[in-house]
């Protein structure tokens, strides 16, 4: 078993063309020798966003704190709050925006361990 205290991980922020405002920490990822998954925890600064992108694998989103916004393939925000849970779908347009100015937001994304960059 491996306990953490999620805190203590790191907080990244997310360096990838068209991200702004957003940091993520890797729960659980290769440097803990998992073998399937990746678990990051995002965190979203006030209006901050992920970039529009796609991948070639799904992923698991998990709601946690904050107004968040969905975009879909047809760039459509759908509303997305905490308690609700996202499968995004290998090869999906998607991105995930904070729709609040004043306060944070947190989601779980979980992905392919293959996918997960070593930290």
């Amino acid at each position: 078993m491996l306990l953490k205290k999620i805190n203590n991980v790191p907080l990244l922020p997310v360096q990838k063309e068209g991200a702004d405002k957003v940091a993520n920490r890797v729960i659980f990822g290769p440097d803990d020798a998992a073998p399937n998954f990746s678990t990051r925890l995002f965190e979203f600064e006030p209006a901050g966003h992920t970039p529009y992108h796609q991948h070639p694998y799904e992923h698991q989103v998990l709601i946690l704190e904050g107004e968040l916004a969905y975009l879909n393939e047809s760039k459509e925000e759908i509303p997305v709050h905490p308690g609700d849970a996202v499968m995004v779908m290998p090869g999906e347009m998607h991105g995930f925006r904070n729709r609040s100015n004043t306060n944070r937001a947190k989601m779980v994304c979980i992905i392919p361990i293959e996918y997960q960059n070593h930290r």
